[in-house]
């Protein structure tokens, strides 16, 4: 049986995971003192019966840590054996401080970065210390300019709680829309703390009193006689709450994932199709017109493309689908690629029997691992068969509802 012995190298092992699991709670002094500092770690303890059997491993393990200088303090042990006599064995090494552990495992730069770092923002705002520690990477990684740019976002938030400012017109040197979106959650939680106030139910622009960038919704009217409503435009691309205020009586909505599938549509009836809203389908809520009418979905046929539409549905109880069945992934077999990360639901309430069923066999990878088939690549012209069929077949049943409710027979279909 091998002794339980444990070289430097087990010890930057077991270093390095301590480190990353407990670096965000050193930072806190507070936290540090009830973690048990000095944080020792046995190297082992051989038993006489050990020394006898494999008495040239337990040499060649004396020998290491006889030469090993590096941090922390060596603790020896003398032991007595009935065969060997005394001898003096390595027992444990401890460390004192979270400096001599970054020191071992090559992590000094970014702890001492991170703790001067976070030592200059709680002498300022003592009230984000907890918070602060979390945002450990950010505070060793990030360069000066980026840190001092986090540190004037801060104080011109605090100072500017309402602006309602679009967050390009903050006059912070360097500021970018680019490096805000990447830190929204960051700046959002500790402003939050700093203003004794809770970020739920809230997003970036309410947290900090901004103006948050017009949603724009493209689509396009297939109706001539809808068309004039908007001076005769098809294609459109229009803020939100403009397209909110339009009186559009449209009886039917393609709401479609693909940009360019959305673009395809030809004229038609009564119809509009809204193209490439991907997740951000809560917008269909904002519009009155969208509610009124017959709404169609076309997706991806993968499991984020039903998520989607469970999404959708939730806003509209009503939403068809369309082209996401089995018959449809099945029959374009040859056009599949790979879905690089399926949704994590195991299960969506808002989906039909039908669509439950394909779901859960992508996720359950019935037909293969990962299977994908993108909208835009099923054949246009059976597409459109497809789509042509179901509109008929509803105006077929709407007709004889009008009828049957004509004649008296049936109050509803």
């Amino acid at each position: 049986m091998k002794i339980a012995l444990k070289y430097p190298e087990h010890i930057r092992e077991i270093l390095t995971r301590r480190y990353h699991n407990h670096c965000r709670n050193w930072l806190d002094e507070r936290e540090r003192k009830n973690q048990g500092w000095p944080i020792q770690l046995i190297l082992g303890k051989p038993t006489e019966e050990d020394v006898q059997r494999q008495s040239d491993a337990v040499r060649r393990w004396m020998a290491i840590w006889q030469s090993w200088s590096g941090e922390g303090e060596l603790i020896w042990r003398e032991r007595r054996f009935r065969t060997f006599g005394s001898q003096c064995l390595p027992e444990k090494i401890q460390f004192q401080n979270p400096e001599s552990i970054s020191a071992w495992i090559g992590e000094s730069q970014r702890w001492q970065k991170a703790k001067e770092r976070y030592s200059r923002f709680i002498l300022r705002w003592p009230e984000i210390s907890s918070c602060l520690a979390r945002y450990y990477d950010n505070l060793a990684d990030y360069r000066d300019d980026d840190f001092q740019r986090l540190e004037d976002l801060l104080t011109w938030l605090l100072a500017n709680p309402n602006s309602n400012l679009y967050p390009r017109q903050m006059p912070i040197a360097g500021l970018d829309t680019k490096w805000v979106d990447r830190r929204k959650t960051m700046v959002s939680h500790l402003l939050a703390v700093l203003k004794n106030e809770t970020i739920v139910g809230r997003d970036f622009f309410q947290c900090c009193g901004l103006k948050p960038p017009s949603t724009l919704i493209r689509m396009r009217i297939l109706d001539p006689v809808l068309r004039q409503v908007v001076g005769g435009l098809i294609d459109i691309a229009a803020p939100l709450d403009e397209l909110a205020r339009l009186n559009l009586h449209a009886s039917r909505v393609y709401i479609i994932e693909n940009l360019q599938t959305g673009l395809s549509f030809c004229d038609e009836d009564g119809s509009v199709v809204i193209m490439h809203l991907g997740y951000n389908v809560d917008v269909l809520s904002r519009l009155p017109w969208v509610k009124r009418a017959h709404c169609i979905y076309w997706g991806d046929l993968d499991t984020h493309g039903f998520a989607i539409l469970h999404r959708a549905r939730s806003h509209i109880p009503h939403l068809q689908s369309v082209l996401m069945d089995e018959v449809t992934l099945l029959r374009n077999r040859a056009l599949w690629v790979e879905e690089k990360e399926p949704h994590s639901a195991s299960h969506l309430e808002l989906l039909t029997a039908a669509e439950q069923q394909v779901y859960q066999g992508l996720k359950q990878s019935r037909w293969g691992e990962k299977v994908r088939l993108e909208q835009e690549r099923i054949a246009w012209d059976y597409a459109c068969e497809v789509i042509s069929c179901i509109e008929k077949r509803k105006l077929s049943l709407e007709r004889l509802s009008h009828i049957f409710d004509h004649e008296g027979i049936i109050e509803k279909l």
